[in-house]
């Protein structure tokens, strides 16, 4: 009796090895695999271990090696089809009837295989021929020596409608086989199928077996109606169901590297080429819940990178509300975040593996990424704000499927909650010049411990940078100067050390542009971790302990505008305040009017509609109307010794 192999391979997915040999064998985790004494010999010293990346268990003792099917048979003397039957009844799966049309559908499939591995060799052999030079230089354009295009098999479909076809035909490949393969158009509306690939650059797919399946080509002409063309549904090939390069990522990730799942057939390419084997992409889908089990039984928690755009941002965001319902211990995903406008292709190609490796460092776990999504954006200064936050957070919540997962992160998400709502706000008698006296109290009660390297930032996690992240690779090239109010900020800071006790998450809020600036407030809140930052000599001599004695001039260098007084060191507490909350408030400003900027120009060159101008011209209009504003108290005020002129 013969079974669909998409049925098998389903069973497959959805009962580890470990869980099948687990209910008759009492397995021990060692590392990467699980070990126990044999089931079928007598042993004192385990030599039975079980690989669920591999989907497989091996007895040394015996020798006997196989998945699940083979174990089932093995230990309870089970027919192939009793044995299917006894892991359907246990994955909850209705075991389909095989009919001798089902038979005989099975091989057919093993025809199709030889035709697509035909057609697979018709590519490659055309890429290397002089019809293939343009391609060539696609490809040598994209940093994709020859080498690599061997390895990946890349091949190029020639702009004839009917090359392929009568290759095929000529070695006595029938049209039907062709259309099913997905080769071929055709319909009633088509007299004659002709190629579904014409003048594309050909990346040949393969299942986890290694053959393949199916094709992505890429167009060489720009105007065509779609740049990247895929296999139909086929027999064979089912986009939802495999991953480009998931074969060789899954013996990569394996031997222990990163797993890795990106958009694009050049990108994964790009990072294959970088050192980053274990790397995979959707095949020109959103990610599937088919596909995130795949990526689930190649390791535990992949890492998915995605553009550096607002398309980017948005595949990020249904990866958290696909994962959610599926989350279960031990599985979850890390998100890393590309540079604005790079994806992964730029990225190597500009900064190599030393750039791809930051932004993996970088990579934020699905909590973080499941945070940042609803509080993004957001203001919670009323109850009726912070009761929607909340009900949207518990609805979220309650989505993942699996219960002790669910109740840490509610656990997790409220404490979260607490911290973004319960900021107190300072009174006048606990600011400026007492803070000596308040932070040894703080140290007897014991309320007040140092922070961890990690300090909060809206409930998330801020990890310090690297004193050398802006001029590595992921930053070069930006080099304008730092723009005045950012330096103003800082400049109170380093004047005004007690502010990173009274407001250091204010300031961790803070999105600077500059790279310097960034990289300056990341070293202040590092100090402050630290016990750093007491008085004003206090923070010079560790900075300069960390080697940025010059940061201070470097600050000063960037202010070109007239002296703002209340940022000075002789500034009394209450104007450096006022000055502080003004600059924020105008830096915030002007944050949201560049991020409207962007939607505005964008909307503009989609539809250069009169409305769309209109609202271009007014967001450039208020973001000049605050530019070169950097705070609206001109002099020092009462606790400075005079009163304050508003301008």
């Amino acid at each position: 009796m013969a079974f669909p192999p998409q049925f098998l391979d389903e069973l497959r997915a959805r009962l580890p090895v470990s869980e099948v040999v687990g209910r008759r064998v009492k397995l021990r985790k060692a590392g990467r695999e699980w070990k126990a004494l044999s089931p079928f010999n007598q042993e004192k010293t385990p030599s039975f271990t079980v690989n669920d990346q591999k989907g497989f268990f091996h007895d040394f003792s015996s020798g006997k090696h196989g998945d699940i099917f083979d174990f089932v048979m093995e230990t309870e003397g089970l027919t192939f089809p009793e044995a299917v039957e006894r892991l359907a009844g246990m994955a909850g799966l209705p075991v389909p009837k095989v009919s001798k049309e089902a038979q005989a559908r099975e091989e057919r499939r093993k025809t199709l295989h030889d035709v697509i591995e035909l057609a697979a060799k018709f590519f490659e052999a055309t890429l290397a021929a002089r019809a293939g030079a343009r391609a060539r230089g696609y490809l040598a354009d994209r940093a994709i020596a020859p080498q690599t295009q061997l390895r990946f098999r890349v091949g190029y479909a020639p702009p004839e409608r009917y090359a392929l076809k009568e290759h095929l035909g000529a070695h006595g490949v029938p049209v039907p086989d062709m259309v099913e393969a997905g080769l071929l158009i055709a319909g009633e509306d088509v007299s004659l199928p002709f190629d579904r690939f014409r003048d594309r650059v050909i990346f040949p797919i393969s299942d986890f077996r290694g053959r393949v399946i199916g094709f992505g080509g890429r167009a060489l002409s720009a105007d065509v109606p779609a740049k990247y063309l895929n296999s139909p549904e086929t027999p064979l090939f089912h986009k939802g169901l495999n991953l480009y390069n998931g074969a060789a990522a899954r013996i990569a990730a394996h031997q222990g590297a990163q797993l890795i799942a990106v958009e694009g057939y050049v990108d994964v390419i790009a990072m294959v080429t970088a050192g980053f084997e274990a790397t995979v992409a959707p095949l020109g889908t959103a990610l599937t819940e088919e596909q995130l089990a795949l990526l689930w039984r190649m390791a535990d928690e992949p890492v998915l990178c995605f553009d550096g755009d607002k398309a980017g941002r948005r595949a990020a965001y249904r990866a958290v509300d696909l994962a959610l319902p599926q989350l279960r211990p031990g599985k979850s995903l890390r998100f890393a975040v590309l540079p604005e406008g790079q994806d992964p292709d730029d990225l190597v190609r500009a900064g190599g593996r030393e750039a791809v490796d930051e932004v993996l460092a970088g990579a934020r776990p699905l909590v973080e990424m499941l945070w940042l999504r609803e509080t993004e954006d957001g203001s919670f200064d009323t109850p009726e704000r912070r009761a929607a936050l909340e009900t949207r957070i518990a609805a979220v919540a309650g989505a993942i499927g699996e219960e002790s997962v669910r109740r840490y992160y509610r656990q997790h998400l409220a404490d979260r909650l607490k911290r973004l709502f319960a900021a107190p706000e300072p009174t006048s008698a606990s600011r400026g010049r007492d803070f000596p006296e308040r932070r040894a109290a703080w140290g007897r009660r014991g309320a007040r411990k140092p922070l961890p390297r990690e300090a909060l930032v809206r409930g998330q996690p801020y990890v310090v940078m690297s004193p050398n992240l802006a001029t590595s690779p992921v930053h070069r090239g930006y080099r304008s100067s730092m723009p005045p109010r950012e330096a103003l900020i800082l400049q109170a800071v380093l004047n005004h050390p007690w502010l990173l006790h009274e407001h250091m998450e204010e300031l961790a809020q803070i999105e600077f542009r500059h790279g310097e600036a960034q990289k300056a407030k990341t070293v202040l809140i590092d100090a402050f971790a630290h016990g750093a930052a007491g008085d004003r000599a206090q923070l010079q001599a560790e900075l300069a302990a960390r080697g940025y004695e010059n940061l201070r001039e470097r600050i000063e260098r960037a202010i070109t505008t007239a002296s703002v007084w209340g940022v000075q060191p002789d500034a009394g507490p209450d104007d450096v305040l006022l000055t502080w909350k003004q600059l924020l408030a105008l830096h915030r400003q002007g944050h949201s009017l560049r991020k409207e900027l962007k939607e505005a120009e964008i909307a503009f060159g989609l539809e250069d509609s009169k409305a769309n101008l209109d609202w271009l011209n007014d967001v450039r209009a208020r973001l000049s109307a605050i530019d070169g504003i950097e705070a609206l108290v001109e002099g020092f005020g009462a606790s400075s010794g005079r009163a304050a002129r508003t301008l």
